[in-house]
C-alpha cells in the first residue's frame, strides 16, 4: 500500500469510488460529494492553491482517497477533509486511518489552524476512526460546502 498525490488518470476511478460509496450508505445523490463538480475532475480541482488530495494505491490499484482543502465560504483558517472514501474491499485494513494522518500533516504543512469535516449519520466506522484521532462534533455546519445532506459536522485542531 502507497499513498500518492492523485494523477490525471485516476479521476474516473476516484469518482467511481465516491459515487458508489455514497450509494452504498444510503446518501442522497444531492447535497454530497456525489454530485460536486470536483468530483468529476478531482486531479484538477485539487491543482489550486492550499490543496491535496492522495489516493491509496495497492498494488497499481486506487482503493480510495482524501484530501484536504480550504473550507468554501468561511472566514477563518480551516480547511477541510475531502472526500474520503474507500473501495468495501480496502476498508478495516488501517488504510483510512494512515491516509487520514497523512492528510493532517498536510494541513498543519499548509498552515491551517484546523481541519473540518463533514459526513453522513450513518458513517458509524469513519465517525469511530475521526474521532479515534481526535475530531470533536459540533452543533452546526461551518462554511458552506453545498453538502446540505450531511448531517454530522465535526473539527480538529491542527496545532
Amino acid at each position: 500500500m502507497k499513498i500518492r498525490q492523485i494523477l490525471p488518470r485516476d479521476n474516473k476511478t476516484i469518482k467511481e469510488i465516491i459515487q458508489s460509496s455514497i450509494l452504498e450508505h444510503g446518501a442522497p445523490m444531492v447535497g454530497t460529494a456525489y454530485s460536486d463538480d470536483a468530483t468529476k475532475a478531482m486531479y484538477q480541482q485539487y491543482q489550486k492553491p492550499r490543496r491535496s488530495y492522495y489516493v491509496i494505491d495497492v498494488d497499481g490499484v486506487v482503493v480510495g482517497g482524501a484530501g484536504v482543502a480550504p473550507l468554501d465560504n468561511y472566514d477563518g483558517n480551516v480547511c477541510e477533509l475531502q472526500k474520503m472514501y474507500f473501495k468495501p474491499e480496502a476498508r478495516g485494513k488501517g488504510y483510512g486511518k494512515q491516509l487520514m494522518l497523512h492528510c493532517l500533516e498536510k494541513g498543519k504543512a499548509l498552515k491551517f489552524d484546523r481541519i473540518y469535516l463533514e459526513t453522513m449519520d450513518n458513517m458509524y466506522a469513519a465517525q469511530g476512526l475521526y474521532q479515534h484521532v481526535g475530531f470533536n462534533l459540533l452543533d452546526a455546519p461551518l462554511g458552506n460546502t453545498g453538502h446540505f445532506s450531511c448531517p454530522v459536522q465535526m473539527i480538529k485542531d491542527l496545532s
